[in-house]
């Protein structure tokens, strides 16, 4: 039986997860992927989230898998949300101006925390679970717990956060991501927007109590939820602009490769002649939030790195180093260790990550030593498409999959199942935007 609970990091545990998953990604996730069956019960979903979010495993192996067991119509609703993913990334990094005003609003009301009037008495209910909501209350037990909720629960936890507790959405977002194991910035950021009405203007979701019910199988009764969900509303944001260029830099010099939660399958990211002489990994898990972090996603970022770090000193035979801090402080010492004159590292897409590589560049730079980002051809080939709502992007799937080669059964296959064959046989809750 599939759980929720106990999600162990590291690339061969997501691989296991995958293969067990594989059978029920075509029809059978189309028809049950919206039930929450509660953390003991997670078959009907893939639970590859934790995963996908550290690219532990990347989202071009999941979807090769899938096609060398499913025809592309039965896998339609798995694929598109392995997709939904993409397209948020896409949308932030097309649009940053998100990212900032999220992070500028949030500032503020953790500061308002500290007050001492009804709005903190509202905040410390929900955030302790103690709404007196069923449902609602055990998502936030569950998620401390487990951290992890099925897609269909997020939808309803943000819905009742916004409509029913009328709390800024901004401040359920970060509670999320503090303690989601998939914690992303992209698809938390946009997922609860588009609850509130803002991601597609005026279309909001309403958590109802017989939409919940029916969906967990009688476990909730939700009581006293909002009726209505009117949108929330803002400035207009700027026009979408092209995702930044990756830093780059000549390709010559002693290189080390730099890890970070952003891209933990060093191995596929395509370094074209790149051959590191050192490895390190540094985490910016704490930069998620102006508020702790929780000891479960710190503790499952950490053991990841390390993971990655492991399989890049075997691929590249060179010595890997967990660094203390992702700072030019940091990084620079470890530069200077090893006589480099390039430090290269997988893009990092708009969120905490791409904040400290952005601020350490430019000191880096005046020590004589260049950071060089490599992205991956899915975003390439993905993000492009990300500039309006996801159908633009769902239209150009075909081609997308055309332009990088996923065809049925690929190179995930030996891994999987070790002779290159599948078996004999045949935020959206699985791998997608949140679940």
């Amino acid at each position: 039986m599939t759980t929720s609970r106990h999600i162990e990091p590291g690339r061969e545990a997501g691989l296991l997860r995958l293969k067990a998953f594989l059978p029920a990604a075509g029809r059978a996730y189309a028809d049950r992927r919206n039930s929450d069956f509660g953390p003991e019960r997670r078959d009907n979903v893939s639970v590859l989230s934790p995963y996908l979010r550290h690219r532990l495993v990347t989202e071009a192996e999941v979807l090769e898998a899938v096609l060398g067991r499913h025809s592309p119509a039965a896998a339609e609703k798995f694929i598109q949300e392995v997709l939904w993913r993409a397209y948020f990334k896409g949308h932030l990094e097309t649009r940053p101006e998100i990212w900032r005003r999220y992070r500028e609003a949030l500032a503020g009301q953790v500061a308002a925390l500290d007050g001492k009037g009804g709005f903190r008495k509202a905040c410390e209910a929900a955030l302790a679970g103690r709404t007196g909501i069923d449902a609602f209350d055990a998502w936030v037990a569950e998620l401390e717990e487990t951290g992890y909720l099925h897609n269909h629960a997020r939808m309803w936890f943000a819905s009742i956060w916004i409509f029913t507790l009328r709390l800024p959405w901004e401040l359920g977002a970060d509670f999320m991501i503090r303690h989601l194991l998939d914690g992303d910035p992209a698809s938390n950021t946009c997922s609860w927007r588009w609850v509130g009405g803002l991601h597609t203007r005026g279309k909001t979701y309403l958590a109802r109590p017989d939409n919940i019910a029916g969906f967990t199988g009688g476990r909730f009764s939700p009581r006293g939820l909002a009726r209505e969900a009117p949108p929330l509303d803002e400035p207009p944001l700027p026009a979408a602009r092209r995702p930044r260029e990756p830093l780059a830099a000549p390709a010559t010099g002693v290189a080390g490769l730099l890890l970070t939660e952003e891209d933990l399958h060093p191995e596929s990211l395509g370094l074209d002649g790149v051959n590191p002489v050192a490895i390190a990994g540094a985490s910016a898990v704490e930069g998620r939030s102006p508020l702790p972090v929780s000891d479960a996603v710190r503790a499952f970022t950490e053991s990841a790195l390390g993971d990655g770090l492991a399989r890049a000193a075997r691929h590249w035979r060179a010595e890997a180093t967990m660094l203390p801090s992702l700072t030019a402080v940091a990084l620079g010492d470890w530069a200077r260790r090893h006589g480099l004159s390039r430090i290269v590292t997988a893009y990092a897409p708009v969120g905490p990550v791409a904040e400290a590589l952005a601020e350490a560049a430019p000191v880096l730079t005046r020590q004589g030593i260049a950071l060089v980002e490599v992205r991956r051809a899915y975003d390439e080939a993905c993000w492009p498409h990300a500039t309006r709502g996801f159908f633009a992007l769902k239209e150009k799937i075909p081609s997308i999959f055309e332009q990088l080669g996923l065809e049925r059964g690929a190179s995930v296959q030996g891994e999987l199942f070790g002779d290159g064959r599948p078996p004999a046989g045949g935020f959206a809750g699985g791998a997608g935007q949140a679940g």
